[in-house]
Parts: C-alpha cells; structure tokens; sequence
C-alpha cells in the first residue's frame, strides 16, 4: 500500500474510533455500523479523486457531493429525484429531520431512542468529521490539525454523556489520532530515504515500522512523546471535577410514575408557528368526528405555556408519565360546575408531523396507539421515542365545562402556590403593561370582571387590528409595541393579556393548538393550517383553567363571557355521531372567521406549530411545483446559454464604444474583437498573427463580402491601426454602426442553416470556457499555495549518520 493510501486507512480509523464516543448517547448502536460504511464510500471517493488527480480543493468538493447524495440516499431516498439526487424536497426532508433531531436531543435523557432525527445528526456528523480529517489529514498532508475536528466530535460526546466511561472513549479517539500522526510521520520519513539508527536487536523480531537497521529515531520518539502526551490527558481529567450534564442541561435522570418516568423539555411551539405565519397554501390538518351539539368551544389543544421569562413564554420542564386508562380530574374544577362529556374520533393529515397531541380540553380517557406518555400539569399527551402525529387516528373523551358568569365572579381564591407559579412575571416587564391593565380594569371587583374587561378591550373597545404582517416576537419588547401599535396576530394577543392578568394577580398561561375548524358535508370538522391559534387561559378556583378570547375575527368568544347571552347555544350544528373518523382529506379548509379581504392577503391567522414533511396533504406541495418549474426553465434555456452570452457580450462591448467617457484604445479594441469574434461566429477563424489590416482582407475575402460590409472592415481595421499606432490617438466615431454593418454582411452571405447556428451555438462562445479554466486554475493554485503555507511546516533535511 501507498504512503498516501496507508494514510487514507488512518484517517478512516481514526474517525470511527473518535465516532465511538457518540455510542453512549443512542440507545441502539446499530448506527455506527452505518456510519462507517458511508464513512469508508467517502473515503474511497477521495482516494479515486487524488489518482485522477483533481485540483485538491476540487477533491474536498467531489467527497462534499458525494456526502450530501449518500445522506440523500439513506434518509430521503423517498423525496429525491430518481431515488438518489438531492431536490428541493430532499432538502426540505432533510431540514426536517434535522429539526426534528435537535427536538428530540433536547427531550429525551441519554440514551435516547435512535429517531430518524438523532440517528441523521449522528450519521451526518460523523460524515462531516470525517470529511474534514480526510481533507487535512490525507489531501492536504498535514495530519496534526486534524486532530481538531476529532477533538471536536470528542468534545460533543463529552459534554453530553454524562461522565459515563468516558476515560475509554477518549483513550479509543485519542489512539486513533496518534495512529494518524504515526503513519504520516512514516509517510514523511520515507520521502527522505533510509534513516539509519542503533544496532538491531537479535532478541525479538522487528516490527513493521523498523528497517533493517533497527527503529527509526523519529518513529521511537513519537512513540514516547504520545505515551508520555496520552498519559497526562488521562491523569489530569481524573483530578478534575466530573461534569454531569445530560442532554437535558441536567442530571438526566428525571423518573415519573411507572415505564421509566422521564421528564421532557418542551420545545416552543410558537418557534414553529411564527416562522409559517402567512402560508399561500390552506392545507388540512386534522379531520375529527364529535358527538357534541355546540363545536363553537372545541379548541383542539396541543401545549400550555406557562413560564415567561421575558425574553418569550414556554413551557416548563415537567414529569411525563405513562398514560392513565383514565385521565385524572382537571385541577380546581367543582362538581357544582355543569358539564357535558362528549366524544370526539380525529385523525391527522399523513403529512403533519407534530410532537403533542391536539385533544379538546380537558380531556378525560383517550384511546390510541403508538407510543405517548402523559404530561398532568397541561394535561397533554407527549410522543414518545420518536412518536408523532403523523397518520394517527386517536378517539378522545373530554369534558364541555360550562360555568355561568356568576360562578365565575363568585369564585374563591386559588391556591397560594398556584397563585405564586402563574402570576410570575419578569421584572423587565415594561410599567405600561400593568399600567394599562390596572386603567383598562378600573372599577372591577372581582378577578372574574377584570378577566372580562382585558378580553374586550382587546377584541373590541381597544382599537387593535388583525395583522399576520406585524413582526413576531413574544418578549417584554413585543408587548410593548403591541400596545403602542395596536396591531398583531393571535400570539400577540394571547400573550398580552396572559401578561396583564399576571399583573393583577390572575393566574395566568397561553394555550397553543386549534380553532374548531370547518363543517363538512359528511358530518365531520376539519381543521386547516390557518386555524392554528393560540388563546390565553386563566384559572378560576371551581372551574378550573378557562379559556379567554382576545383575538378580534379569530374564534369565537366564550358565552360565560357574555353575561346576556345564554349558556349552550349552538353556533355549529353537527349531527351527533359516535362513528370512526374519516381518514384527512386532501382539501383545504378556510376559515369562516376569516374575512375574504383578509384570506385573498394571506392574513387569517397562523398555521400549525409544524412543518410539514411533504406527503399526501392538500395537493402538490410548493417545493414541488418550485423544483419542477426550474427543472423546465433550465432543460429550456440550457441550449440557450451560448446565445445569450454572445448577446450580452456583445453589448458590453459596444456598449463601452458607445460611451463617451471610455478610453478610445479600450473601446477600438473591444470593437475590433467583437468583429473577429462575428466572423468567427460565421465560419471564419481568427489568425492573430495577422496585422490588422491583413486580417480585414481575408475577413472580406473569406466572408465574400463587397460593398458596405467591405468598406466596414477596412474602416475598423484603419481605427484599430489608428489607436495603436498614431502619436496622439483619437476617438473614433461611428464604431458600433460599423460592427453592426459587418454583422449583417457576414449574415446575408450565409444560407439559413449556418446563420442560425452562428446564433445559438456561437463558435466564439469556446472564449467562455477558457477564461473559466484559466480562473479555475488561478483559484486552485493560490488556495493551494496558502492552504501549504498555514499547514505545512518547513522541513530541514536531515543529515545521514548514526543517532
């Protein structure tokens, strides 16, 4: 084997045997076996490009490509063009993933389920390191700095593993680097020849690193340089305070009540939704089935957030626990308060891929497969090792709470902890927020009116406006503006008034899910992007979390806020059925609430706090209809491209001869070589051995050309001869007229075929290509020469003799 090919051999050791710290943090291994194949296809593509040979950036390019088509192929093998090259839709799948992978990371304690999301974060990594080790280490030969990347992978492993065996895992990474800067020395050394060393040893048989002479002297020190190097990396973390950190920030071993506990660190939905607001495309969400008479109230509810730090709300870190056969009794609601259980079959969209489960509020018993666990505190349901709601069908009992405004007023306070968790707000909270609700709420007696009074004011009295325009944010800064611009959407709203009632003592949180959606013909609801939402609720000991609606044209207010209208009447009369669900529709589902002004300017509201993963929703997806219309804008104007050059080209050059202020001889030249250049195009080769009036007769003798035309040639060879060679140069004139009589000279002595190929596949065009390979050449040779400047020390030559 080849110095450069027992190198290549290292670096592939090495990465794998760096990888191997990563194994702790998966539950299944199985990943590394796979990665290490992709690992070894990478590098036999780099070893194939460095034969060729390729331009050494050129190498790191071809193993770049490569990559990206390998994980393409593993992990949206589904969504790339003709199952193998990475499209809009791999990427989109591939970003998901991704997303999906860093969801995942910050829910689950080590080890964590192998997902598809973790197990592309580690395949990938390990791709990337990989990647950069080969490129350092083999394609550039300079293997110490690729110690940093492995180092890196270490370091990552290291700060999430807990503490765990990780003296093993360093000594297995740091052997392999060690390897490395082994074999590069003896691919070094061999360069040189035979270095001659000590007397040979007859008592014990050479190894392959020792020449007939005995050891090689930089071979032998490098082995007690990395000894004595390994020894103290291992003594001195030992003395050293272990950190502990799992992939939650903390200990990682949460427990909960039966199957293992755990707890889960909600991600922020509204990340989601925010960055989706104003979608073109109304796709369905969920389609459920519901037995209940009134569905004005059936808000599907995904999250609660309940802490605000200032900087934006969120959930907090709770213990999840398995899912009871029936669910517990909401906190704080009183048998005196009248309810109404009602069942509801609901499935999601094959495409929509959401980590909670969207349920009425409060649910009761819930029926459905897979893998999720029970979240008390929010009363959500949270999927588990990779669990989504992707194509679920679930069935879902739950309770219509219908207190009436007098048992609301006549609420008792909640409790003093309760009270303490959900009235905490930042101290950065702008005085305007408590200001403005205290004078909004003036003359209140009860929490009950107050809650009221803020609800209105928003939705109606306030002078606020509907806006999905408005920029996002939920933090003391958003609110602030808020309430001077008086425009926002739901998050705004929700968030503003879950805000105000904590400064007046009102416990307070922000839902995040659904709006009832639409009436089908069929008798079930369906539910779209646009009627995704979030809404604030607020306790009331006796009834427990209550739902509020501060958003104007958004849902609907509940009738426990409005004291005239009578509780239970139906605003969307729907046959009660206990039938199954309907598998989603394909069909968009705007929202009624909405205006059509509003819905023609994509402003009815946000979509859901998911992104889609491509699938069989509401038609051909965008990146779909983007990637295809590319496809036919480039199979179309590639013909074209030399065309089109030639016209700009051409442009630039007369236009510069046009320009009053140019140079004379730079725009005499740049006409002259626009004309060789149209006769080239026309058959006839430029000769630069040819002066220039030489050049004009065989123009006008290859060309056949008389009269006009002649005369244009001679005249742009007499301005040329006139530029380059007078005392005192002067500008000619008329010089675009004249390159265009020659044009149209050169084209009226041609049949039709050959004109029409002198357009669209210009001879002058090979120009393109040449300056392009010499800028390429001039690239490569400066990143190569400053690549061998920052990498490479200089080397003395050694002296032959004994050591």
């Amino acid at each position: 084997m080849s110095g450069r090919g027992r190198l290549a051999l290292c670096a592939f050791a090495a990465t794998v045997m760096a990888s191997c710290s990563l194994l702790p943090l998966v539950d299944r291994a199985t990943w590394i076996v796979q990665a290490a194949f992709l690992l070894a296809l990478q590098a036999g593509v780099g070893a194939l490009a460095r034969r060729v040979p390729l331009a050494r950036p050129l190498t790191v390019l071809v193993q770049a490509v490569v990559t990206l088509v390998l994980l393409t192929l593993v992990f949206a093998r589904e969504q790339a063009v003709a199952g193998l090259l990475p499209g809009p839709e791999a990427f989109e799948q591939l970003s998901q993933l991704l997303r999906q992978g860093a969801d995942d990371v910050g829910r689950y304690t080590i080890p964590a389920p192998s997902t598809d999301g973790i197990r592309l974060m580690v395949v990938g990594g390990t791709l990337v390191i990989g990647l950069a080790v080969d490129a350092l280490a083999v394609t550039f030969r300079s293997a110490a700095p690729a110690g940093l990347p492995l180092l890196a992978l270490y370091s990552v492993a290291a700060g999430l593993s807990n503490g765990g065996a990780s003296w093993l895992w360093f000594l297995l990474a740091a052997a392999g680097y060690l390897l490395l800067l082994l074999a590069e020395g003896r691919d070094r050394l061999s360069q040189w020849g035979r270095v001659f060393g000590g007397a040979a040893r007859s008592d014990r048989p050479q190894t392959p690193f020792e020449s007939d002479g005995g050891p090689l002297a930089p071979v032998r020190t490098g082995r007690r340089i990395g000894a004595l190097a390994l020894g103290i990396a291992l003594v001195i973390p030992a003395a050293l305070p272990a950190m502990g950190t799992g992939l939650l920030g903390g200990s990682g071993g949460g427990s909960g009540e039966g199957g293992g506990g755990g707890t889960i660190s909600a991600v922020n939905p509204l990340v989601s939704l925010q960055n989706s607001l104003n979608q073109p495309e109304d796709r369905e969400v969920l389609r459920y089935r519901t037995n209940a008479q009134d569905t004005q109230d059936m808000y599907l509810r995904i999250v609660a957030l309940d802490q605000f730090d200032g900087a934006s709300w969120k959930s907090s870190e709770r213990k999840i626990k398995d899912v009871p056969d029936v669910l517990p009794q909401p906190d704080g609601l009183s048998p005196s308060i009248g309810t109404a259980e009602i069942r509801t079959s609901v499935s999601a969209a094959g495409w929509y891929t959401q980590n909670w489960l969207p349920m009425p509020y409060p649910a009761t018993k819930v029926d459905i497969g897979g893998h999720w666990r029970f979240e008390p505190v929010g009363r959500t349901l949270v999927g588990d090792r990779g669990q989504t709601t992707q194509g679920v069908q679930y069935q879902v009992s739950s309770l219509q709470v219908r207190p009436t405004a007098d048992q609301l007023a006549a609420s008792q306070p909640a409790p003093p902890a309760l009270v303490q968790e959900y009235t905490k707000v930042p101290q950065t909270l702008p005085r305007i927020v408590n200001q403005t609700a205290r004078r909004i709420t003036k003359g209140a007696t009860t929490d009950y009116q107050r809650a009221v009074m803020l609800q209105d004011w928003f939705a109606v009295k306030g002078g606020f406006t509907y806006d999905t325009q408005v920029e996002s944010g939920s933090g003391t800064e958003a609110i602030a503006r808020f309430l001077k611009d008086k425009q926002g959407f739901c998050v705004h709203f929700s968030f503003t008034m879950a805000a105000m009632a904590r400064t007046l003592g009102i416990p307070a949180r922000v839902a995040v899910g659904f709006t009832p959606g639409e009436p089908r013909p069929d008798g079930t609801m369906s539910v779209g992007l646009r009627d995704a939402h979030a809404w604030p609720e607020l306790y009331f000991e006796g009834v427990g979390w209550t739902r509020f609606e501060p958003t104007p044209s958004r849902g609907s207010a509940p009738d426990y806020t409005r004291p005239d209208t009578p509780s239970g009447a139906p605003s969307n009369p729907v046959k009660p059925s206990d039938g199954p669900s309907t598998k989603p529709s394909a069909a968009p589902s705007p929202s009624s609430s909405c205006p059509a002004q509003m819905r023609k300017q994509n402003e009815c509201g946000a979509v859901a706090p998911a992104a889609p993963t491509g699938g069989d929703g509401g038609g051909t997806p965008p990146a779909t209809v983007a990637a295809v219309a590319l496809g036919v804008l480039a199979a179309l104007a590639l013909p074209l491209l030399p065309w089109l050059w030639r016209v700009r080209v051409r442009s630039r050059r007369l236009a510069r001869a046009g320009h009053p202020e140019a140079d004379p001889v730079t725009a005499t030249l740049a006409v002259w070589r626009e004309v060789t250049d149209t006769a080239w195009d026309h058959g006839i080769v430029p000769d630069d051995s040819l002066t220039p009036r030489k050049a004009a007769a065989r123009m006008v003798r290859l060309g056949s050309l008389d009269g006009t035309a002649a005369e244009a040639v001679h005249r742009a060879a007499s301005a040329v001869e006139q530029v380059l060679y007078a005392p005192s140069p002067q500008r000619p004139t008329g010089l675009t007229e004249t390159a265009q009589e020659i044009r149209t000279g050169l084209r009226t002595s041609l049949p039709t075929w050959p004109r029409l190929r002198a357009d669209l596949a210009p001879r002058s065009a090979v120009r393109l290509a040449w300056t392009t390979t010499a800028k390429w050449e001039a690239l490569t040779s400066r990143m190569a020469n400053r690549v061998r400047t920052l990498v490479r020390k200089p080397t003395r030559k050694p002296t032959r003799g004994s050591a």
